[in-house]
């Protein structure tokens, strides 16, 4: 199989061969396994990946999970052994498979704009529409998923620069205003985010759309100036560079012209991330982002990442996932970032996760019939 530029097989595992699994609690997923049976039923099947499995190959599953919900983590386990048969991804022409993290940022806001709340998050603009090969012109590349309407022509949005110079302002688009411009961007790239205000309100906000620009990492642009070594690249690291040198501030956040817009969410339960592209809400340390051109959300993926450790406390990070989320970074079968949580913490721990990892996909095993 070749998707993204990478070719890819698919190998069979027994679950006695999974390094870790003997030692998982797979127990947290059951409520999101009743959420994404919700959202399949109720409200819309999830788009088939180009790997081939289907909302409809999932469902069986999603339906044994809602009858049976496990008293301990050995049944959560003996549950997926009984339903699932483990296939390792494993890429042809390149290293193992790669893990990042993202967190759900909590940033400081205002109702109104002040001199110290003065970056806005912006709700998607009357004139992003989407664009696909029905309606792309040829001279828009076939990456771009948004563009701007003006008139009758279909052009290009205007990029951040453009936008932090003020293309949106007077629209009434705004959400609410931030005290940092740095929080603003990374609660781009993490596409969601918390906001607290003044008087201790807390609001949530999630991705409804971006300008169409491809994703740029400001990471690799400090590092090919020289300006950060890359062995000690990080969301921390960056940060402490940005603060100490705003008067570059712009140059280095523009280099990412991406832009996103957001919706409003409700904060129905603060114990539960927020919801992200499979539209249920996401687990702490148990949702995935992936390739949603590959992979079809909804399904389990047991991640073994030997030397990630700083997310359980020295151990080798060794644990079944759900595929909830995606990003205009996660590109390939084997790529992969894990969703650590909300809050400062939670950001800490996915600053500086980079790590190879060896992917498995639990496959039903009736759809498995069809890769063995």
């Amino acid at each position: 199989m070749t998707e993204s530029g990478q070719s890819y097989h698919l190998v069979e595992a027994r679950f006695e061969d999974l390094p870790g699994w003997a030692t998982d609690d797979p127990s947290a997923l059951w409520p999101a396994l009743a959420d994404c049976l919700r959202q399949i039923d109720e409200v819309k099947q999830y788009r088939t990946g180009t790997l081939g499995l289907t909302a409809e190959d999932l469902r069986p599953l999603l339906l044994a999970a809602a009858c049976h919900v496990p008293a301990n983590p050995q049944e959560a386990r003996r549950f997926f052994e009984t339903h699932c048969v483990p296939l390792r991804i494993v890429p042809d022409d390149g290293p193992a498979g790669l893990v990042t993290a993202f967190y759900e940022p909590e940033v400081l806001v205002s109702d109104r704009p002040t001199p110290e709340y003065a970056h806005p998050f912006y709700r998607r603009p009357d004139d992003l529409i989407d664009v696909s090969d029905a309606n792309r012109p040829a001279a828009i590349d076939g990456s771009y998923a948004f563009a701007r309407m003006v008139g009758s022509t279909i052009d290009l949005y205007p990029d951040r620069q453009a936008i932090d110079g003020g293309y949106l302002e007077g629209k009434g688009l705004e959400i609410a205003w931030a005290h940092s411009k740095v929080d603003v961007f990374f609660a781009h790239v993490q596409g969601a985010a918390r906001l607290r205000y003044p008087d201790g309100r807390i609001r949530r906000i999630t991705y409804a759309a971006k300008a169409g620009h491809p994703f740029s990492a400001i990471g690799r642009k400090l590092i090919d100036l020289g300006e950060i070594d890359e062995t000690e690249i990080s969301m921390q690291s960056i940060r402490a560079w940005l603060s100490a040198h705003p008067e570059r501030m712009d140059e280095i956040l523009w280099h990412n012209r991406s832009y996103i817009f957001f919706r409003e969410a409700e904060v129905t339960d603060l114990s539960r991330g927020p919801i992200a592209a499979a539209k249920v809400p996401l687990i702490a340390g148990r949702s995935l982002a992936v390739d949603r051109s590959i992979h079809t959300f909804g399904f389990p993926f047991f991640i073994v990442a030997p030397t990630l450790r700083r997310l359980d406390k020295g151990s080798s990070f060794a644990r079944l996932m759900l595929a909830l989320d995606t990003g205009s970074a996660i590109v390939g079968p084997a790529r992969g970032d894990i969703f650590t949580g909300s809050g400062d913490l939670a950001g800490e721990l996915a600053g500086a996760v980079r790590n190879a990892a060896d992917f498995y996909i639990l496959c039903p095993k009736a759809a498995a019939e069809r890769y063995r």
